[in-house]
């Protein structure tokens, strides 16, 4: 049986509430929470430099710690998620990535290929929300041969890995998602996105969006390309939810670009979601983006007239577009100074004088013709 809330997520809620006003466990609704977060991976074009403790996990794996996770470390046959990127010890080539692919691994642990035995190993000593460096002996990853094909990886090659284990779901042993039925996948989201809000109650923001990260992987695209009718709005009752969420506390923690990522993702299956136009204006609006801020807000207010968040903040963007024009003016008023006054054209003094003497000239020809006669 699958565990829904109740709330239909395309009800339209008030965007100025706190967080301990939340009303439904579909959707946090924040908006005046401090977040604190971690910051995340840099470019990755090279392995981190780690000045941490080297911890010997065994003969052939190694691990120095780069952030702290929390909580447990997964038990056998765990269902992990994780982010990594891999290298090849001692050189520049970077093998695979999946932070630059934006989709996090499904790793079972116990039932990971054979040559993400090290990596298996690595994460199976960590918790969640560690991020970690990671070497691994040939032996434990690509063996002799190495792989030629994708990825590539030379024979003999030791490796390096930067892991994050996003968090792990113990429930199901070794049951990865392609072997889970709809109501499995829909149900394991439900059960993170609910963790999730909870840990938004405590203020625990970090593992919130891990929690969510995870509901959205079992939410992955191959899977919702295959539903259609009930189960295909089930899915997206527990995934959009988990969206919305990650774009507020994105929001909070200024990375705007990828808060409309957010917020896109739901537009594209509920293009009138008055949360995620809500969100996304707001993060355009704070990226300068003026204009597309004003027509997501005005489709929000559209649907939600009522709604005073969303009035307040096309009066922001009125008020700065006058701000900005007054600003102009002054500026350029600086630039030109004020209109000089047009001066009078100079007259042609030689012009004025021959005129003059044809006057007088006519004038004493009239004076002495009257005399004559």
């Amino acid at each position: 049986m699958v565990f829904l809330s109740k709330t239909d997520v395309n009800t339209p809620v008030s965007m100025g509430a706190h967080l301990e006003n939340c009303a439904s466990d579909d959707e946090i609704t924040v908006e005046e929470t401090s977040f604190v977060h971690t910051e995340p991976p840099q470019d990755g074009t090279a392995p981190p430099v780690v000045t941490s403790d080297m911890e010997v996990l065994n003969d052939k794996v190694k691990k120095q710690v780069i952030k702290e996770g929390h909580g447990k470390k997964p038990s056998r046959f765990a269902t992990c998620f994780v982010h990594y990127r891999a290298w090849v010890q001692g050189s520049s080539h970077k093998f695979e990535d999946t932070w630059q692919e934006q989709h996090p691994i499904e790793l079972v642990l116990g039932k990971e290929k054979k040559e993400m035995t090290g990596l298996g190993i690595g994460v199976s000593n960590m918790r969640s929300g560690e991020r970690a460096l990671l070497h691994v002996n040939w032996e434990l990853g690509y063996g002799k041969e190495g792989s030629f094909s994708f990825p590539n990886v030379p024979p003999m090659a030791d490796l390096v890995y930067e892991v994050e284990l996003i968090g792990f779901d113990d429930v199901k042993e070794g049951k990865a998602r392609s072997d889970m039925t709809v109501e499995e996948r829909i149900e394991a989201a439900d059960r993170r996105k609910i963790e999730g809000n909870e840990y938004f109650k405590e203020k625990k923001f970090e593992e919130a969006m891990q929690q969510y990260e995870m509901a959205i992987a079992y939410m992955g695209d191959d899977f919702m390309f295959q539903l259609f009718g009930k189960y295909r709005d089930m899915a997206l009752a527990v995934k959009n939810p988990c969206h919305l969420n990650m774009a507020a506390c994105l929001i909070k923690l200024k990375r705007f670009d990828e808060a409309i990522a957010q917020c896109t993702i739901v537009l594209s299956e509920d293009e009138n979601n008055v949360k995620a136009l809500f969100r996304r204006g707001k993060a355009r609006a704070e990226l300068g983006q003026t204009e597309s801020a004003r027509e997501d807000f005005l489709k929000a207010k559209k649907y939600s007239p009522e709604d005073k968040e969303i009035q307040r903040e096309l009066r922001s963007l009125a008020e700065q577009d006058k701000a900005l024009y007054q600003k102009q003016k002054e500026l350029y008023k600086g630039l030109f100074g004020p209109r000089p006054e047009p001066k009078p054209k100079a007259s042609n003094f030689l012009v004025l004088f021959w005129r003059w003497l044809v006057s007088l000239i006519g004038y004493l020809v009239k004076l002495f013709k009257r005399k004559d006669e």
